[in-house]
């Protein structure tokens, strides 16, 4: 059960850290476009910054930080 637990958050945060780093790299090619006057998304980035990015970030701090708890817990055990 507590590998099955482990292994399902290791996979959520792989996803979670491709979701981070493709808002990233929308969010400074459109940066960069806006600076231009090349219309590149940021307008939709910026509405997606809080229902989507910002919980994305947090819940990949928050599953690093579990994730290392859960490791810290099994070596005390072992």
């Amino acid at each position: 059960m507590k590998d099955k637990l482990v292994n399902w958050l290791n996979r959520l945060l792989v996803a979670n850290v491709f979701l981070v780093m493709i808002g990233f790299l929308w969010f400074a090619i459109a940066l960069i476009g806006r600076s231009l006057g090349i219309p590149l998304g940021w307008e939709l980035w910026y509405k997606l910054w809080l229902p989507l990015f910002n919980p994305a970030i947090a819940i990949l701090i928050g599953g690093a930080i579990l994730n290392w708890a859960i490791g810290k817990i099994q070596q005390r055990f072992n």
